[in-house]
């Protein structure tokens, strides 16, 4: 069985741990590589020293060495960060899967421009339960596109630095192709005040933070007489761990590209 040489970036991070447990649980995939910011503390500690069973991989700063044998990096941490990762890795061959959120415009053209040197998979949630669920929020949204209000949902723990979450932006997206409407456009996400009767053109966002939640999105289709609500709910971060050892697999054999998980799954078309 051909092993898949996986490094981890972010790896003392909650996310990087559940990457790094995955991985040694899975029979395909070895541990190659972990990454974490300069100066932090973790630094020159074995990558699973937290779960007590040592890797034998040392954490490390320097991409040169965290690097130098992956032939896939796994990036769930902060956007620039994961530019400098994903930079390093175009012109190295690197193959990149990238559950970082909180990019602007810049940022996600840089990505498109680096999948033009070595194959990269970029999805805002790797969870295959959420991309399944954009699926049925594309077929919901062709046909409640009129007499619907539609509003998304999303609650987050108190650590997350970006609102609304990527997996709401990325649904709000998905409906808004779907009604061919512009995003951008359409969104709103706040409201205080007088704010007039609601524009059955727009696409609302609310956002909550609290304790430990991992991730909640419902997308609520209100209409006249009755309400249809779409919910995704994440009690553990397992789900994108194996979400994105999944688009590991899927790019084993793909040619250099930018893929994201509706691909990684067979569900577009």
């Amino acid at each position: 069985m051909t092993q898949l040489k996986i490094a981890v970036a972010g790896a003392s991070g909650r996310m990087g741990r559940m990457l790094i447990e995955a991985i040694a649980a899975a029979p395909d995939a070895t541990l190659s590589g972990a990454l974490d910011r300069e100066g932090s503390p973790f630094i020159g500690a074995d990558a699973g020293a937290f779960s007590g069973q040592l890797t034998g991989v040392v954490i490390q700063s320097d991409l040169d060495k965290g690097l130098a044998g992956a032939d896939y990096l796994i990036d769930f941490t902060r956007p620039e960060g994961t530019l400098r990762h994903l930079a390093y890795c175009a012109e190295k061959g690197i193959k990149v899967i990238i559950g970082t959120t909180g990019f602007d415009d810049e940022g996600k053209a840089a990505i498109r421009a680096a999948a033009e040197k070595t194959s990269v998979v970029f999805a805002p949630n790797m969870s295959i339960g959420v991309n399944v669920t954009l699926k049925l929020l594309e077929m919901a949204a062709k046909n409640f596109s009129e007499g619907y209000d539609i509003e998304i949902i999303e609650a987050h723990h108190r650590h997350k630095v970006d609102a609304p979450s990527g997996t709401a932006l990325k649904m709000g997206e998905v409906i808004a192709d779907a009604l061919g409407r512009d995003l951008k456009e359409c969104a709103v996400y706040g409201r205080e005040g007088v704010t007039g009767e609601r524009d059955p053109s727009t696409i609302g966002f609310a956002t909550v933070r609290g304790g430990d939640i991992v991730g909640d999105h419902t997308v609520l289709f209100a209409g006249t007489g009755e309400r249809i609500e779409i919910s995704h709910k994440s009690s553990s971060r397992v789900s994108y761990a194996q979400g994105s050892l999944r688009a590991a697999r899927f790019l084993a054999d793909k040619p250099i590209g930018y893929y994201d998980m509706q691909d990684v799954l067979g569900l577009k078309g």
